[in-house]
């Protein structure tokens, strides 16, 4: 039995004020898709009908869901141990999913035929390459200031004290292959493991999920891709000028 994982798909988190939410992801470069009396959906500029989900409640972690390729990785996955039955997704965006926990007590949700919707153009700046040395033409070149823009979830981070059991979890029950692992000192003295999807010949991002030692469990945080290098930077300074504390910025990211 094997579950054939197509990519991550959104982070569901709860938060007490939906209102301040929605400025923040707006201000971080997303999109509202939709929003209830409960919950907040926001969307990217690619074909995904929403990248982040937030409840209303306690701030905190719901859950993290991860797409698959088909009906019957939804019916395999049904067997792994603790897994719910096939579900309706009863939201905007429809679909269907199974629920896990993972050892940390995270839920994982597997989901599927969640629908799709038109992309949105986003702004590219031009930008001279060698391989494209001509490619903005003279004059001046104004960047305006304003948020990234999000195109799709890259990765997400579980800090875990036990690296090896949750490591292990994500391999046998969902294939997650591990791509580089980090140790310090000893070889054998793991702090934290790449993974990526398993999709055979066909390329893949170098990780998905990172599994990372932490003496408390729980979402490190989740990772969106965005245009290109002007739009971190630019983002970065929206993200400040709003008002918004940095943990990590530009330039420190080790």
């Amino acid at each position: 039995m094997k579950i054939h994982l197509r990519d991550i798909a959104y982070g569901r988190l709860l938060a007490p004020d939906l209102d301040i939410a929605e400025q923040f992801l707006l201000n971080f470069g997303m999109l509202r898709a939709a929003r209830t009396e409960t919950a907040l959906y926001m969307r990217g500029y690619g074909k995904d009908h929403h990248l982040h989900v937030t409840e209303k409640g306690p701030a905190g972690i719901a859950s993290l869901a991860l797409s698959v390729d088909s009906m019957v990785d939804l019916e395999n996955a049904t067997k792994i141990p603790g897994a719910s039955a096939i579900e309706e997704i009863n939201e905007p965006g429809g679909g269907l999913r199974v629920r896990l926990t993972e050892p940390n007590g995270i839920c994982i949700e597997l989901v599927y035929g969640i629908e799709s919707v038109a992309p949105i153009a986003a702004p590219v700046h031009a930008m001279n390459t060698i391989h494209s040395p001509l490619n903005r033409p003279s004059g001046m070149t104004v960047m305006q200031r304003n948020p990234s823009h999000v195109h799709r979830i890259g990765h997400g981070v579980i800090a875990t004290p036990d690296i090896a059991q949750t490591t292990r979890w994500f391999g046998e029950h969902l294939g997650l292959l591990i791509s580089d692992s980090i140790y310090v000192g000893q070889q054998d003295n793991i702090v934290g493991n790449f993974m990526r999807m398993d999709q055979g010949a066909q390329m893949v991002d170098h990780h998905t999920i990172l599994v990372a030692s932490a003496p408390v469990a729980g979402l490190h945080h989740l990772s969106f891709e965005v245009s290109d290098i002007d739009d971190v930077l630019r983002g970065h300074e929206v993200m400040q000028a709003a008002g918004h504390t940095h943990l990590w910025g530009v330039s420190r990211h080790v």
